[in-house]
């Protein structure tokens, strides 16, 4: 299986993985990084067609799109860690670099890392395994019909943890014909060791990022863990325990129940998609001592505590190269741009998903900043009317906190959240912005630590 084929492209690790490493090539992110420029327009021909069919097309049309990209159950036990690896480093221009990172996935620290133009080795992918005969509503089903897999791919690849994530509240869609494998590197992989002695020298910084959210899991096997459900709009409790929300969504859904039967619970594990696993930290300080790098840990409870903290790096960057610091830009999940950030000057804003807690953060954000005269908007559709979404009418309301100009950007109201075409249309629209600056030279790594030191969101170690 080549890795290429068999990780997911719509996911977040992946998504910010191209979008970084297209960025320290020279280049956009087009697709959100998934295709040629050229096709931008194609794709988006053909994802607005889709957004014309009736509702229950689209949504089988998108569920397709997903089944398309996993991996058959019977060659999960070709997969092997080290292709792996390698595939994530193949994608960086081969040169030094005085930081890098590896970690978490996390959208704030893709920005931070294309202001520095240093590459990010991330911890988890995710590994989508086709699988047939469970409903999305089913996760006791789902684990049932998956655990033999799980355990063969644990057996081919000792390095790897296994976080199996079941969430039918943002994931209905994609998990009619599939599940989700999050896999983990409990072990510095080999490619991962080639390419960062090749790249720092001796005095550079190794930044561990951290993502310290934990979330309720059942344990399958010594590494193997099933997780319910997933942050976003829905709370843990409403995962295990349903609610009056949960009932109303399964309702609308026709799932003939009121709540999801998870396995039961024996504890809580990193968080599958956004949480770090320390006992990769072992190899990090024998590798960073040996080569005599600094190695820090810039550690955070939730995803979205380090995007006010980028943001307001941006800005005082802007204005220390007199820039006005006045557009910002809010992105959603794995919709993100660092290159057109940079060049239209945009204080970049990155939220999780588009629900009721990361508006809530954006809007706390704006309560403390000083008013921006532009704001846009950038909201991945995922397809489905989950709980705690956030609806079209509220994220129009933060917009109008703008002094000048506030706008969603590549987002079709009427069609969210099945607005798919999205993908190419917010891309193509920032690139239209009219004022734009050349690109700037690198931020200096020992600006941004001191800044990034100074702030109560973050926690270093190191």
């Amino acid at each position: 299986m080549r890795p290429a084929r068999a990780v997911a492209s719509f996911d977040s690790a992946s998504g910010m993985l191209r979008a970084l490493s297209r960025f320290l090539h020279g280049k956009d992110a087009p697709l959100i990084g998934q295709g040629p420029a050229a096709l931008e327009g194609v794709a988006s021909a053909v994802l607005g067609g889709a957004a014309r069919l009736p509702r229950p097309l689209q949504e089988k049309a998108y569920a397709l799109s997903g089944w398309a990209e996993a991996v058959p159950m019977r060659r999960v036990p070709e997969l092997r860690s080290a292709d792996l690896a390698r595939w994530v480093t193949g994608h960086y221009p081969r040169r030094p670099y005085p930081v890098a990172f590896i970690g978490s996935s996390n959208g704030a620290m893709v920005h931070l890392a294309a202001a520095l133009s240093a590459p990010w080795l991330p911890q988890t992918l995710l590994i989508p395994v086709r699988r047939h005969g469970v409903r999305p509503d089913d996760p006791q089903g789902d684990l049932a019909k998956t655990r033999a897999a799980g355990q063969a791919l644990l057996d081919a690849n000792p390095d790897l943890v296994l976080h199996h994530m079941h969430d039918a509240n943002q994931d209905r869609l994609m998990i009619a014909g599939m599940t989700y494998f999050r896999v983990k590197w409990r072990r510095l992989a080999a490619a991962y060791r080639t390419f960062l002695e090749s790249s720092l020298p001796p005095g550079a910084t190794l930044v561990v990022v951290d993502c310290a959210l934990r979330w309720p899991t059942t344990t399958v096997s010594e590494r193997h863990v099933f997780q319910h459900g997933a942050l976003g709009g829905a709370t843990k409790q409403e995962y295990e325990h349903g609610g009056p929300r949960v009932a109303d969504y399964l309702a609308r859904y026709g799932a003939g129940r009121s709540r999801w039967e998870y396995p039961p619970a024996d504890g809580e594990s990193p968080e599958a998609e956004w949480g770090f696993r320390t006992e990769l930290l072992a190899d990090l300080e024998e590798l960073a001592e040996r080569n005599r790098w600094r190695l820090v840990r810039m550690r955070f409870g939730e995803p979205e505590d380090l995007s006010p903290v980028v943001a307001d790096l941006y800005r005082s960057w802007y204005l220390r190269r007199g820039l006005p610091g006045d557009r910002l830009l809010v992105e959603s999940f794995l919709l993100m741009e660092p290159w057109w950030a940079l060049r239209s000057g945009s204080v970049p804003y990155w939220m999780v998903f588009n629900t009721e807690q990361s508006l809530a953060h954006v809007q706390d954000y704006l309560d403390r900043a000083e008013t921006f005269d532009e704001i846009r908007l950038i909201l991945f559709s995922h397809g489905v009317d989950s709980v705690g979404l956030s609806s079209a009418d509220d994220w129009r309301k933060m917009l109008a906190r703008a002094r000048k100009l506030g706008v969603f950007t590549g987002v079709d109201t009427r069609a969210y959240p099945r607005d798919f075409a999205s993908l190419a249309r917010a891309h193509r629209e920032l690139s239209r912005i009219r004022t734009t600056y050349p690109m700037p030279r690198p931020l200096e790594w020992p600006v941004a630590e001191e800044f990034l030191t100074g702030r109560d969101e973050l926690e270093w170690r190191g």
